[in-house]
């Protein structure tokens, strides 16, 4: 969820999460800031466990959306 009035249209949004594991949680994210009728500027996280698949999940859906990760385990 998102207050409708958080992100304004043509405002830019950059998504900071804990952890990048399936891509679920990230996605959604960037679907909200659409659906906001704002641009999403990139991903950032912590720690990204690649085994899981998220960053790969969200380059099939969003493959203009830069993600960057901190640790990769």
């Amino acid at each position: 969820e998102i207050h409708q009035d958080a992100i304004g249209t043509g405002v830019r949004a950059l998504i900071v999460d804990d952890v990048l594991a399936t891509g679920g949680t990230a996605c959604a994210a960037l679907k909200l800031i659409e659906k906001s009728g704002g641009i999403a500027s990139g991903i950032a996280t912590v720690l990204e466990i690649p085994s899981l698949g998220g960053r790969t999940r969200i380059s099939n859906e969003y493959p203009a959306i830069p993600v960057h990760s901190l640790f990769i385990k």
